[in-house]
């Protein structure tokens, strides 16, 4: 079985994530977004991502393509697939929506899913945002929340941990 044949009905479309928050506004639910490159699923990803969840009734989140990774992080990452990616943040319970997108910038996703909270970890501030991006976030009315930032939790240092031990063999 490959990557590609595990279920994740987590993981949609942009249209169908559009249908599926519109669903939700009907039902009066608050949806929370964020985005980010989730490389290697780690203890600060979890602990923002389930603090972020609190904010609303969905959590949505916008995964960075491949090479959208790429483009930002450099040639050897990601270390793992957006199909991986997204399979590992689809089994989190707390975790509603997945979408991946290949642009350096949300500004379009944003635009689309208009969502009540946008959260982002508490590394950014709202100088550090993107200006397209917080643009859209204004344009929609999100709430923009920085969570708390778990210090010492990094995809970066955990390469660097893993590089470390692989020496020692």
């Amino acid at each position: 079985m490959n990557v590609q044949d595990l279920p994740n009905p987590r993981l949609l479309s942009l249209s169908d994530a559009i249908e599926r928050r519109e669903t939700l506004r009907a039902e009066g639910k608050r949806v929370v977004l964020t985005n980010g490159c989730f490389d290697l699923l780690h203890t600060g990803h979890v602990y923002f991502l389930s603090e972020a969840a609190k904010l609303g009734d969905a959590l949505f989140i916008a995964i960075n393509s491949d090479v959208s990774v790429k483009a930002l992080k450099g040639e050897t990452r990601p270390v793992q697939s957006e199909l991986e990616r997204a399979y590992l943040l689809g089994r989190l319970n707390f975790v509603d929506t997945l979408v991946t997108f290949g642009t350096p910038r949300l500004t379009a996703e944003i635009a689309a899913l208009q969502p009540d909270v946008y959260a982002k970890a508490g590394d950014y501030t709202l100088e550090t945002l993107n200006p397209e991006e917080r643009g859209a976030l204004e344009a929609c009315g999100a709430v923009i929340q920085f969570m708390p930032f778990l210090q010492g939790y990094s995809t970066t240092s955990l390469i660097a941990k893993i590089s470390a031990a692989a020496t020692t063999f």
